[in-house]
């Protein structure tokens, strides 16, 4: 069924690559324009290098290729100011807003005793206060439209179960876990929904990336990471990492009109890794 975003404009954080990319790209598909932001540079701590403003720029050429609109620019989510200027001129360029989705965010793993202060303060500005800054900057320009809306902030699997080695993540993410059931009880009176989704393992710079030390931590701790174990994992037990796609299969459905009475929902889409 095509057209299931038809006439609607979304914001999406974190557009360059990876989820971001694929959730402007699965959007575009079913007919939306957007909005696509990203710091298009790497932060300090982080092992894997960040996007750029090459891969800004791609995102941009796959979705006119979708013969679609966008606006894109480059933005960090931690300076709210920013965020509200891209919004701004993506309603003044594209006319509206309908949805947003919070993707933007940062991995540093790490035993506890290793991480700086500039980790925690870079892995919660990033992952939670880039989420917070996220909906203040789009829920004004939603509610100014009288359309309702829908607003999707990306969790994790750690953000319903910690992982290990991942302490500031783990924080952040039941953080946005919060974030959601909180707006979607005061946005609802705007008919604006509001829910989180919560990826496993997803093949993208970030989830290989992050995790490419992982195993030497473990030999520390034996047996922590079995806890990340979903039911679709490999043979040998190890992380099957599922594509980007996956995941914005959910996004679409609950930016869509499909999903009208779904709010405050923590989806899991993790391969059952945070389900026991």
């Amino acid at each position: 069924m095509a057209g299931r975003m038809e006439g609607k404009v979304v914001f999406i954080t974190g557009a360059a690559r990876g989820q971001g990319r694929s959730h402007a790209l699965r959007l575009a598909e079913e007919g939306a324009d957007i909005i696509a932001i990203d710091i298009c540079e790497s932060v300090p701590g982080v092992v894997y290098d960040g996007a750029t403003s090459e891969d800004l720029a791609e995102t941009v050429r796959q979705v006119e290729a979708l013969d679609r609109r966008i606006v894109a620019r480059e933005a960090d989510v931690r300076d709210e100011d920013a965020l509200a200027s891209a919004v701004a001129d993506g309603v003044a360029e594209l006319g509206r807003l309908d949805g947003a989705v919070a993707n933007a965010g940062i991995d540093i793993i790490k035993h506890w005793q290793d991480f700086t202060k500039d980790d925690w303060d870079n892995t919660i500005g990033t992952n939670l206060t880039g989420v917070w800054n996220t909906v203040r900057a789009v829920a004004p320009a939603i509610i100014d439209g009288g359309n309702g809306g829908s607003i999707v902030l990306i969790s994790s699997a750690n953000g319903i179960k910690p992982g290990p080695f991942n302490a500031p993540y783990n924080a952040a993410k039941f953080g946005v876990t919060a974030l959601s059931k909180s707006f979607a009880m005061e946005l609802g009176k705007h008919r604006i929904r509001v829910n989180s989704i919560h990826p496993g393992a997803v093949e993208t710079h970030m989830g290989t990336g992050a995790a490419g030390n992982i195993g030497e931590l473990d030999k520390e701790n034996p047996g922590l990471l079995q806890m990340l174990n979903g039911w679709f994992n490999n043979d040998d037990g190890s992380l099957n990492f599922m594509q980007p796609r996956e995941i914005s299969n959910a996004v679409l459905y609950l930016l869509s009109d499909e999903s009208p009475f779904t709010t405050g929902l923590a989806m899991n889409v993790d391969g059952g890794m945070a389900s026991y």
